[in-house]
This record gives structure tokens, sequence and C-alpha cells, in this order.
């Protein structure tokens, strides 16, 4: 009887006993909300601000997300000047000493990335360039290792007893990227050297990766309306480059990509940086990548059986 009553009072403990805390992490676009939802696991509760199909740099500062940053305790920002547009103000006014800077809850994610295309000098006629670099360094999937290591160990200084957990999800995500950065490299190494056109400048860490040359764009400056008289230089370049493909993300005008396709035979390939920005790939970066990657690889395959 006393075993049977002490087994009751046990149970009852055990459900009254509260769970333990998740981590409260707020991020500002779904790439860095993917992997840190995937390393913090069920340890971390993850609400991402920016939407897949939303243009990073001019993100709707909503009042709600005040309140979300507000009960943080966790921030993960690029750390590149990406969202300076528009989340300084919303930490001002969220009033977290939690996210202030140089707080473990304040997480940027540049550290011990290779930022590219570091401006000598500011110079706002070129258009909205960044003072550290170009912010878009998770379109190189290297770059994710970096990121979801040091995510992890900012997890870690957070909530020292989940480390175990923080470092068995990372190894597990760092295997699989691994896995997928060999095949991605075979599957983009016949185009080596070949030149693409984007809309915007998002894409230089991939070209860097894997070897392709994207410099040449449809906005004349980066965050400038393409004018009908960049786009017919475009189009001038593209014919006598045999330029086959042009990389479009989801909140740039297809309209205007579809008509430079049009006068240059090239094809228009849906892309984006964000998890969820193509169908399919909600929540997993990998997956984004991989969409990104073949769609890339078929049209440059294509491009290269008609030339």
């Amino acid at each position: 009887m006393k075993n049977k009553l002490l087994t009751g009072c046990l149970l009852v403990a055990a459900v009254c006993q509260p769970a333990l805390a998740k981590l409260n992490v707020v991020a500002t676009t779904p790439d860095f909300g993917a992997i840190a939802a995937v390393i913090g696991g069920d340890q971390v509760s993850v609400t991402t601000l920016a939407k897949p199909t939303e243009d990073p740099h001019f993100v709707d500062a909503k009042p709600s997300f005040i309140l979300k940053l507000n009960r943080a305790d966790a921030v993960i920002e690029g750390g590149a000047d990406l969202e300076i547009g528009w989340l300084p103000r919303l930490l001002d006014e969220a009033r977290n000493t939690k996210l202030a800077p140089g707080a473990p809850g304040r997480i940027a994610c540049n550290p011990g990335i290779q930022l590219l295309e570091v401006p000598a000098t500011m110079d706002r006629s070129k258009g909205d360039i960044h003072a550290a670099g170009n912010p878009h360094f998770l379109t190189d999937p290297a770059n994710a290792k970096i990121v979801a290591e040091h995510i992890a160990e900012s997890f870690t200084q957070l909530d020292p007893k989940s480390a175990s957990l923080f470092a068995a999800n990372l190894k597990r995500f760092s295997a699989r990227l691994d896995e997928k950065l060999s095949l991605w490299d075979k599957e983009l190494a016949p185009f080596r050297g070949q030149r693409v056109v984007a809309y915007h400048d998002s894409w230089p860490y991939f070209a860097h990766h894997f070897g392709l040359k994207i410099d040449l764009f449809l906005e004349p400056k980066p965050g400038i309306p393409p004018t009908p008289v960049h786009l017919a230089d475009v189009i001038l370049q593209m014919r006598a480059g045999h330029v086959r493909a042009i990389l479009v993300e989801p909140y740039q005008s297809r309209k205007t990509a579809q008509t430079v396709g049009a006068e240059t035979g090239a094809t228009v390939v849906d892309v984006s940086q964000f998890p969820g920005g193509i169908k399919g790939t909600e929540g997993d970066y990998i997956s984004l990548m991989d969409s990104v990657i073949h769609a890339v690889v078929k049209a440059l395959g294509e491009a290269k059986s008609s030339s």
C-alpha cells in the first residue's frame, strides 16, 4: 500500500512539475530562422520576422514585432547591415536588455564569414551598398556551416544544460550539408566560368563558391529600379556574351526579367535566398539550396544543349 501511495505521489509530482522553458528566439529572416530551429531543436522556439517572399532590405516593421522582441531571449540577425533599415528601430522600441549590443542574446551571424564586396568608401551614388560588405552570405551554402556553429555556441551560452543537444543537432546538420555540398559542386562543375544575370546583387557568394560569373544585373545599381536605357544595355551584353539565365527572386519583377529573356533567349530562373520563397522549401535551408541549384543547373544545361 505504501509503495502504491509513493508511486502515485511521484507521478503527481512529475505531472505537476513545470516544463523546462524553451529559449524564445526571434530571427530576422527565414534562412537564419531555419538554421536556428534545426540547431535548437525542442529546446528553442523560433519566430521569424521577415516573410520569405519579402525584400529583406525593406521589411514591413509591424508593431507586433516590437512585442515579439520584447519577450525574446535572443535575436538572430545577419550582422552585416542587411536589416539596417528596419531592425534597429524595432529593438530600440522593444527595450529588451537581453538583446542589447554585446549581450549573449544579440546573435549576429557574420563572425567567421569572409564578406565580399566591402566598399573602400561609402558612396550612396552607387546605390544601396553596405559598409561591412555584401550581406547575402548565405547564398553560399558553405557559409551555412559557419553560421550554424556560431548559433550553436550562442545557444549553449544561453542554455548550458542543453549543450549536448545543440552539439548533436549541429553535427547532424553539418553532415547533411557536407553530403549535399559534394553533390552540388559536381552538378555545377560543368558550368564553371559561365555568366549569369541576376536582378539584384544577392548572389556573389553563390557565384564565388560555384565558379560562376554573376556581375550583370537588371538593376542599374543595387536597390535602384531597372530603367529602359539600362535594360537595353543589359540585353546587348547578354546577346554578345550568349548569356542564357536570369535569376529572379519572389519580390522582384518577373515581368521585367521575362521581357529581357524574350529579347535574349535567356531562361528566367525562379530562385530565393529564403526557405519558403520556393514552394516545397518551407523551413528547410538545405532543401532551399537544393531547389535553387537544380533550377540553375537545368537552365544552364538547356542553354548549353541549344548553343
